[in-house]
């Protein structure tokens, strides 16, 4: 689209700060978390990643929607970002499996997006300030009175975005067996009857399921405020506790929970703010990062074991809070924040980064493996105690 036709687009930071650019996507004004992420592609995932509702997603890539959106690489139902902000964008993709284009699928959705300014200094910005809030507009291209409506909007800290995007009513994952989701020749099959997994939804990315059923487990979802009788009912050979948007110690109702089902001494597997919330039920505390961590090559490990990880989060666990029973599995090695966790004695674990990919690299897969050995264990022990008796 030549400039000459696109509409104008005023970015307006907390602090005062102004861009101007063009619009793509829906008209309008949108207020949110301003955030910077740093991958080169997955550009669908991320938008419609649960974990970055109440956002504003600064993309450090040049070019966006190069490659079009289709519907296998949702990560939920729709887009749940706030705004997009991009240098360039590409308003006819090419790609084989593309069925629309970025705009237009944001238009479709009422997203706004601001392209054509210079996302580096931003960044910078964002890097030496910190994650703010800010706004989008097509509708109000004065700086002043759009700082107005950025600076009366609440702050992510002390947010809960959960009860917006967790699930409404208790399912099984039954999506069908598609092959072209399967990066790894070595899946492991649980053996015997299927493992029961009871997933809380905080907000759940779509391939966290995929791994699980590509793992041999029959996966149960239930919302974030589930309590802890109506999960043990099903049984559960394991509790799995998902990603999800805000501030992670103000989702209560999921702590209690928690809390609650560590004395089952169920296996447990947090990934992200399910890293977060078993921290906090373990007794931890959680604290805002400057500008958080979001993109697909963070290093992360411990004792000179390193993966490269898909991140995307904006609180981190206090370190100097975990009591003496948890041991710390993995750091990002960025900034030496906590990234992985587990109890001592009991089968509960969790990592801060997203192992199931999409976007993002498959070094961290193992940890569906070992979620489903953990789940294993109590009915290999009484399938030996029976073959023992039998005998």
């Amino acid at each position: 689209m030549p400039i000459s036709a696109a509409t104008p687009a005023l970015l307006v930071l907390a602090d005062g700060t102004s861009y101007q650019g063009w619009s793509f996507g829906a008209t309008g004004t949108a207020i949110g978390e301003v955030v910077f992420n740093t991958a080169i592609t997955g550009y669908q995932e991320v938008a419609t990643d649960p974990s970055y509702r109440g956002q504003i997603v600064t993309f450090t890539y040049p070019e966006l929607g190069n490659t079009g959106v289709n519907p296998d690489d949702e990560e939920s139902a729709y887009p749940q970002i706030r705004g997009a902000i991009a240098r360039n964008i590409c308003h006819r993709p090419s790609n084989w499996r593309s069925t629309q284009s970025l705009p237009d699928y944001l238009r479709q959705h009422n997203i706004p997006g601001i392209y054509g300014i210079d996302t580096r200094a931003l960044t910078r910005k964002l890097r030496s300030a910190g994650a703010m809030n800010g706004a989008i507009s097509t509708e109000i291209l004065d700086t002043a009175e759009l700082l107005m409506k950025v600076q009366a909007a609440p702050s992510m800290a002390g947010l809960n975005l959960v009860k917006e995007v967790t699930t409404q009513e208790i399912y099984e994952w039954s999506e069908p067996t598609n092959t072209s989701w399967e990066f790894s020749s070595t899946v492991a099959a649980s053996g015997g009857a299927p493992l029961t997994v009871v997933a809380i939804d905080f907000g759940m990315k779509r391939n966290i399921l995929r791994r699980l059923a590509s793992y041999g487990c029959r996966v149960i979802v239930v919302p974030g405020d589930t309590p802890p009788e109506e999960i043990l009912k099903y049984n559960p050979d394991g509790i799995f506790l998902s990603n999800g948007p805000g501030d992670p110690a103000t989702v209560r109702e999921g702590i209690a929970t928690t809390k609650a089902l560590l004395a089952s001494h169920k296996p447990i597997f947090g990934i992200c703010m399910g890293h977060q919330i078993l921290g906090l039920s373990l007794g931890a505390e959680t604290f805002k990062l400057k500008f958080g961590h979001r993109g697909l090559n963070h290093p992360a490990g411990l004792q000179r074991q390193v993966e490269i990880t898909s991140q995307n989060h904006g609180f981190a666990i206090n370190p100097d809070s975990l009591g003496a029973e948890v041991e710390i599995t993995h750091l990002n090695l960025n900034d030496r924040t906590v990234a992985g966790l587990r109890h001592k004695s009991l089968p509960f674990f969790s990592v801060q980064y997203h192992p199931e990919a999409s976007p993002g690299p498959h070094d961290a897969d193992y940890l569906f493996e070992q979620f489903v050995k953990l789940m294993r264990e109590p009915r290999d022990k009484t399938e030996g105690k029976f073959m023992q008796t039998s005998n």
